[in-house]
């Protein structure tokens, strides 16, 4: 089996050596056009562009809905993108961990729902493009019952319904 293993691994690395370098060209030789190189990354305005370079969720401590610097942070680039891209309309959704009952978690979540788009209205960013919901503990990213998936599943998800660049 050794044998047949090392024999593999010379077959592969003479097939790897086989290969010749390109051509360089030379003054005489022509050379094919270059094509313009294409902007790296999503393209501007895009929901992709929105989730990426902005951000699109923000996370709550456990039974709150204040919030968090970095929660502030992530709210005030999502406002500044808005303000570049004035049709797009968000929908604002709440989310909750597992505990709880659903009643609660439902009406926890339209509290964090509440507080991000009531910061974004402070930010100058128009009540009418922006919609809240909440599906408190219905709908996870983290299907897990422990603190680390708890702690992603409480969240508020903005979420661009219309209006972004295709």
């Amino acid at each position: 089996m050794r044998k047949i293993l090392i024999a593999l691994a010379a077959v592969s690395a003479l097939a790897a050596c086989a290969s010749r370098p390109e051509p360089t060209p030379t003054p005489t030789s022509p050379t094919a056009p270059t094509a313009p190189s294409q902007p790296s990354g999503p393209t501007p305005g895009s929901v992709e562009d929105f989730r990426v370079s902005v951000g699109d969720r923000v996370f709550f401590g456990y039974d709150r809905f204040d919030l968090s610097p970095e929660a502030r942070s992530v709210l005030e680039r999502q406002a500044a993108w808005l303000r570049q891209y004035p049709n797009v309309r968000l929908l604002v959704a709440g989310n909750c961990d597992e505990r709880g009952t659903r009643e609660y978690n439902l009406a926890l979540g339209a509290r964090r729902a509440a507080a991000a788009r009531d910061y974004l209205v402070s930010l100058g960013i128009a009540a009418n493009r922006l919609e809240t919901v909440s599906y408190g503990k219905e709908r996870p990213l983290d299907p897990r019952a422990n603190e680390e998936a708890w702690s992603v599943n409480r969240n508020s998800h903005s979420q661009i319904v219309s209006g972004a660049v295709s």
